[in-house]
């Protein structure tokens, strides 16, 4: 994780560099700016055309749509936030979460990646799983589900 940070903020400078080295310093200031000023227009606006698009959703009882309008909620969070960093390459990534036609890989990436996920706790804490319709299915047989319950001790109670 450390040599990725030290990558990322390498490759910043590099870029910040190079487009200073183009544009000149007033050039690369203004450019930083205007590209958070876009970034946080169209974060605004995609996240609110996500926000009625999810209450709809959710309106209408359709959670497979709803889980996807959320998760495109958090992808334009996430790009919202890295185009406020200076830089050009989080202004880059930035842009990749919040544009419909790349979010949409980059949504379709984090399911994936988050039901792998989800199967993989769930077998270590409950055993096998799968996942169906993005909900967590657990296949046991009844007679393994009864192992698992806490022994009963059978008594009375006695009041002296």
């Amino acid at each position: 994780m450390a040599v990725a940070f030290l990558l990322y903020v390498v490759a910043e400078i590099a870029a910040v560099w190079a487009v200073g080295s183009a544009v000149g310093v007033l050039g690369t200031i203004a450019l930083l700016f205007a590209g958070a000023f876009v970034g946080s227009w169209l974060a605004r606006r995609e996240g609110g055309r996500a926000f009625r698009a999810f209450a709809e959703s959710a309106r209408l009882g359709r959670p497979a749509d709803a889980e996807k309008e959320l998760t495109d909620g958090m992808l334009i969070g996430l790009g919202g936030l890295l185009i406020l960093l200076p830089g050009f390459v989080s202004d880059v990534i930035g842009l990749l979460f919040i544009l419909p036609p790349t979010r949409s890989v980059a949504r379709k990436v984090w399911q994936k990646r988050m039901a792998r996920r989800a199967v993989k706790f769930a077998n270590r804490t409950r055993g096998p799983v799968m996942v169906v319709d993005s909900e967590v299915v657990v296949d046991t047989p009844p007679a393994e589900a009864a192992k698992k319950q806490p022994p009963v001790i059978e008594g009375r109670i006695i009041e002296g």
